[in-house]
C-alpha cells in the first residue's frame, strides 16, 4: 500500500464522519449476501479488526464481503433517535434480553436494572459465562458503537513485553500513528477542560488523587471534543451530555460506520450483511463453506444460507472468534487449528470501584472519560485507572473509576459437548491480583482525602465491580494460535485479525491497539498473499 494510498483513505474516512452512516450503508448494503454465493473475502465481524482489514484491502482492489450478527444501526425509533440513552433504555439498549444488565447495576443498594420490551436485537450484549460477563457491541462497527472511546497509547515496554514477537518500534513509528489518523483520535482542549461544567467529577477526581502523590494524565478519544463544546454551549443536538454512550451515541463519535466502514464502503468494493451470523467454516474444493444463520431484529430465523469463500477472516472478537475456532476445532470441521486456539484469555485486569467523595462532581456529566490515574509505574502493582462518569442528571457526589491493572491470570474457552456450547474457565478467584492493585491506590486516595469506598453500586455491599469485563482479550494469540501476522496454523486462507490475538491485558483501553495491530497484519498479509 503506497503513502498515497493511505493517505486517501484516510480523507474519505473523514469525509465520512461529515455524511453520517446513512449514504455509505445504502451502498454498502446493496448486495447482501445471498445463498449459494462465492465470494472471494468473506469478513466475520465488524469491528476494529475486521474493519480495518476491510478498509484495506478494498483500497488494495479486493471485493469483500462482511457479515455482521447484529443491526445496521441507521434507523431511527419513534423518538427520532438511533440510540436511546442510559437513563431510558429500552429494546435497542440489550442483545435480546428482557431487563438491562448494567454494569453500575446498583444505586443506594437498590437494583437499578430496568425491565425491556420487546426482547430484541439491541446494541450492547452481556454474554454470561460462569464466572464472569463480558459486555461486547452487537451492530455494523462492533465495540466501538458501545465504548466510551478512549484510545490511549499503551506503555511501549509493556506493549513489547505483551507481544514480543512485534517489532513495537514500527508499530509506535507507522501503525498507531495511521490509526489514530484512521480512527480521528484527538484530545480534549485542556482549558476548555479546566471549566467545562461536563468534566467537574474529573476535575474532583484529579485533585485527591494527586493530593495522594498519583499522576493523572490526559486521555485522547475518538469522540469529537469540538462537537462536546458545543452541546455544553447548546449550540447541537447533546450525545455524550445525554447520557449517551453504552447504548450508543446519538452524536459526536467517530465510530467505525463513520470512518473505516465508511471509507471501505465508499470504494464500491463493500458489502455488509447485517443479522447474520456464522454457525461454522469449513474446508471446500475452493475455499471454505460458510454456513450462516439470517436472523430478524426480533431473533426470527430468516433464512439459512451456505455460501463460499476463497479468503475468510475471523473479527468477530475476543469472544466470537474464540467460540467459533474452539467449536469447529472440536466438531471436527477446522480440526488442525493450533492447541492453542482458545487459550490466553484475559480480561485486561479490568475492576471497576467508587468513592464516596466530600467534592461535587457535578450534575452535568460528560459520559466520555478524558482522564485517568496513572500508577503503571509501581511494580509492585501497575494500576491505570479511566476516571469514569456516573451520570445521572443530579448531583450524586460519586467517584467512578475503571481500574486497568497487569493481572497475569488466564483463561480457556472450551467447547462443552453437552451443552452444545462455549464454557469460559474464568474464576471469580482470577480477579483478585486486579483488586489488590487498585486498592492500593483508593486506599492511598479514601486516607488522604478522608472519604470511603461505595458499597451499593455493583451490588448489596460490595466495592468492586469484579464480575464483568469491558476489554476481552486473547483466545487465539498472535504467534502461538497463529503466526505473526494472524495467519490460522494449518488452513491457507484463514486469518484472525481482532483483539483475540493480544494475550489477556495491554495496559490500557484496546481500542487503538487491536486497530494498529491489524494494520501492521494486514498490511504484511495483502503484500504477501495477495500479490
Amino acid at each position: 500500500m503506497t503513502r498515497r494510498t493511505f493517505l486517501a483513505g484516510t480523507a474519505i474516512a473523514g469525509g465520512a464522519i461529515a455524511l453520517g452512516p446513512a449514504l455509505w450503508t445504502a451502498k454498502a448494503m446493496a448486495a447482501e449476501i445471498g445463498d449459494g454465493d462465492h465470494v472471494p473475502i468473506l469478513i466475520i465481524g465488524s469491528g476494529y479488526g475486521g474493519s480495518v482489514a476491510a478498509l484495506r484491502l478494498c483500497q488494495a482492489g479486493k471485493q469483500v464481503a462482511m457479515i455482521e450478527m447484529g443491526q445496521s444501526w441507521t434507523t431511527a425509533g419513534s423518538d427520532g433517535k438511533i440510540f436511546c440513552t442510559m437513563l431510558k433504555p429500552d429494546q435497542r439498549s440489550y442483545w435480546f434480553r428482557n431487563k438491562t444488565d448494567q454494569p453500575v447495576s446498583h444505586f443506594l443498594g437498590v437494583n437499578a436494572n430496568k425491565s425491556i420490551s420487546p426482547r430484541s436485537a439491541g446494541v450492547l450484549d452481556s454474554e454470561e459465562f460462569a464466572a464472569t460477563r463480558i459486555y461486547q457491541g452487537r451492530g455494523v462497527g462492533g465495540g466501538s458503537l458501545v465504548n466510551g472511546g478512549m484510545a490511549p497509547l499503551p506503555k511501549q515496554d509493556y506493549f513489547q513485553q505483551v507481544l514480543p514477537s512485534v517489532d513495537a518500534t514500527t508499530m509506535y513509528s507507522t501503525y498507531f500513528p495511521r490509526a489514530q489518523a484512521a480512527l480521528g483520535v484527538n484530545n480534549v482542549d485542556e482549558g476548555w477542560f479546566e471549566s467545562a461544567k461536563c468534566y467537574k467529577y474529573a476535575r474532583a477526581s484529579r485533585r485527591t488523587a494527586e493530593k495522594a502523590g498519583f499522576a493523572t494524565t490526559f486521555v485522547p478519544n475518538v469522540y469529537d471534543f469540538d462537537y462536546m463544546r458545543r452541546e455544553q454551549a447548546e449550540e447541537v443536538p447533546r450525545s455524550a451530555l445525554n447520557g449517551e454512550v453504552i447504548y450508543g451515541n446519538n452524536y459526536g463519535k467517530r465510530s467505525l460506520d463513520k470512518t473505516y466502514l465508511a471509507a471501505a464502503a465508499a470504494t464500491g468494493r463493500l458489502s455488509i450483511s447485517p443479522l447474520h451470523e456464522v454457525t461454522s467454516v469449513t474446508p471446500a474444493a475452493n475455499g471454505y463453506s460458510v454456513a450462516i444463520t439470517q436472523s430478524d431484529a426480533l431473533g426470527n430465523t430468516l433464512a439459512n444460507k451456505t455460501v463460499t469463500a476463497e479468503t475468510v477472516i475471523f473479527a468477530a472478537g475476543s469472544v466470537g472468534t474464540s467460540k467459533l475456532l474452539v467449536t469447529m476445532k472440536a466438531q471436527g470441521e477446522l480440526p488442525n487449528l493450533a492447541d492453542a486456539v482458545g487459550t490466553g484469555w484475559g480480561n485486561n485486569g479490568n475492576v471497576m470501584v467508587a468513592r464516596a467523595g466530600w467534592d461535587l462532581t457535578g450534575a452535568l456529566q460528560s459520559t466520555i472519560p478524558c482522564m485517568g490515574i496513572d500508577n503503571w509505574a509501581d511494580a509492585e502493582g501497575p494500576v491505570f485507572a479511566e476516571i469514569a462518569p456516573f451520570p445521572t442528571s443530579t448531583e450524586n457526589g460519586v467517584n467512578l473509576y475503571l481500574a486497568i491493572t497487569d493481572n497475569p491470570n488466564r483463561a480457556q474457552f472450551t467447547y462443552n459437548s453437552s451443552t452444545g456450547k462455549v464454557d469460559l474457565s474464568w474464576q471469580s478467584s482470577y480477579t483478585q491480583p486486579s483488586i489488590t492493585a487498585a486498592k492500593r491506590v483508593f486506599d492511598a486516595i479514601n486516607s488522604k482525602a478522608g472519604t470511603i469506598y461505595r458499597t451499593d453500586l455493583f451490588g448489596v455491599y460490595k466495592i468492586w465491580g469484579d464480575d464483568f469485563v469491558y476489554h476481552p482479550l486473547g483466545g487465539c494469540a498472535l504467534g502461538q494460535a497463529t503466526d505473526d501476522y494472524g495467519r490460522l496454523h494449518g488452513y491457507a486462507g484463514l486469518y484472525v485479525m481482532d483483539g483475540s490475538l493480544i494475550p489477556g491485558n495491554i495496559g490500557v483501553n484496546p481500542l487503538l491497539a487491536i486497530t494498529a495491530l491489524a494494520e501492521r497484519n494486514i498490511e504484511q498479509i495483502i503484500a504477501t498473499d495477495f500479490a
